[in-house]
């Protein structure tokens, strides 16, 4: 009993100390001794409530639904994290807008490696819309100072490090900047005590109504003693060049075999670097598969991250009955359900089958409706998500129509490639005699184009 309550005492310690690191912007800290709170009593509701609400300050909303969905479970009633789920809830429009924003950061991981400028542009849309998203805020900072905007760089860090004070890759990206001012300023530094060095070495004075320039005295002595050494040099190589031109004639073949073994041990030094640089060149291929490997395996995480975090979402969604099937689904399709486990490749077939069907027939009839008031791009959009849920709906009725929304819309690469679908799929149904009706009239289009 003395050890349960020593357990208790000291899950609530963590809770205080995160609590007073929360209110000072400490939100790494915090995180770090709520965690603390929680291995210690997993039960604490109060610690897992307000590790959702740092999670929410540092703009990672997934991470904050998660906590408060495992303290709902946990107590149902007489729980704030009830009205906190609510709250987000009934926002759906800032909760598209999160959502949006996460999808242009994960996708600036990866082009940040491709095109920087890219990148940069859409992260700053990111923050504009999601401020207090912290990840994005750090990543915008590293390319701006990969990219050498070190201002810009210094105002983003200014903004993270207002979110979290503590953040420890906030403080290694502000130490990394200083660094760099560090090394410019020596730089400066360096070109004065250049210039003042230079100024020494010559002296200034006024005869009459001119000003006579001349070096110092050390550098007169300099030059005399480089002028003594350079005649006796002089006077040696006139020298050399007579002992040369009589006895040019009895060295000449020991010269031609100097040079041909100087020759043959170039030729075996270049060997010799050739074959290390070969060696290097391979174990830098390996070092840089390593590398891929890890990326790869970084990016199939996060994947696998999502995918979880998607689905608990949906399945909170359904629980709830406050969202309709058509809204879950749309959460169901952001999930690669390769990237799941068995378990949960169970729990997202059983959740499909119930959402699925009723969610194709909405999107159908959205999709059918905006074709019929020429709004294509909005009919592209629900049809794909049907054929994405279903590609055999309606007998191929979706795949028929997502093909004539592409092919009036000026896409007859995209509606050739579903009416073939149809094709394959219900070769005698007559939404495949359709198909082969615009197949063969976009064939002829093509044909007098080609003309043309």
């Amino acid at each position: 009993m003395d050890y349960t309550k020593k357990i208790i005492r000291q899950s609530n310690a963590w809770y205080n100390d995160g609590l007073s690191k929360a209110r000072i912007r400490d939100l790494s800290g915090a995180v770090q001794s709520l965690r603390r709170s929680l291995q210690y009593n997993r039960d604490n509701i109060t610690a897992r409530n307000l590790l959702g609400l740092v999670y929410y300050g540092r703009g990672e909303v997934v991470e904050a639904l998660i906590e408060w969905i495992i303290s709902k479970n946990l107590r149902p009633r007489d729980n704030i994290a009830n009205g906190y789920i609510r709250s987000i809830q009934n926002s759906a429009r800032e909760l598209e807008v999160i959502n949006q924003a996460v999808k242009r950061y994960n996708q600036c991981l990866i082009s940040c490696r491709q095109n920087e400028d890219m990148a940069i542009i859409q992260l700053k849309k990111v923050t504009a819309s999601h401020p207090t998203f912290l990840k994005a805020h750090q990543l915008l900072a590293l390319l701006y100072l990969h990219t050498k905007q070190n201002a810009k760089a210094r105002q983003t860090l200014a903004a993270a490090r207002k979110l979290d004070t503590t953040n420890e890759t906030t403080l290694r990206y502000m130490h990394e900047l200083a660094q760099v001012r560090g090394k410019k300023a020596k730089k400066r530094e360096n070109k004065g005590t250049k210039r003042k060095k230079k100024k020494k070495e010559t002296i200034e004075y006024s005869l009459g109504n001119e000003t006579i320039i001349q070096p110092a005295h050390r550098m007169v002595r300099e030059l005399a003693g480089r002028f003594t050494v350079m005649n006796i040099v002089l006077g040696a190589a006139i020298g050399a060049a007579i002992v040369w031109f009589l006895i040019v004639p009895a060295v000449d073949e020991s010269k031609t075999d100097k040079r041909n073994k100087e020759t043959i041990e170039y030729s075996q030094r270049i060997n010799a670097m050739e074959a290390q640089i070969s060696a290097l060149t391979r174990t830098l291929d390996g070092y840089r598969a390593d590398s891929a490997d890890s990326e790869e395996a970084v990016q199939t995480a996060a994947v696998t991250a999502d995918s979880y975090e998607n689905l608990m979402l949906a399945l909170e969604q359904y629980n709830s009955g406050n969202y309709s099937e058509d809204m879950v689904a749309d959460t169901l399709l952001n999930i690669n359900r390769a990237s799941l486990g068995e378990g949960g490749q169970t729990e997202f077939d059983s959740l499909a089958e119930s959402v699925y069907p009723v969610a194709c027939s909405t999107k159908y009839d959205s999709g059918i409706a905006s074709f019929h008031v020429a709004n294509y791009e909005t009919a592209i959009e629900s049809l794909l998500q049907v054929v994405r849920m279903d590609e055999s709906y309606d007998d191929g009725g979706a795949l028929l129509a997502l093909g004539n929304a592409y092919l009036e819309n000026g896409d007859s690469e995209a509606a050739t490639t579903y009416f073939k679908r149809v094709n394959e799929l219900f070769p005698d149904g007559d939404n495949a005699a359709e198909a082969k009706e615009k197949l063969e009239a976009i064939a002829v289009a093509s044909t007098e184009n080609a003309e043309e």
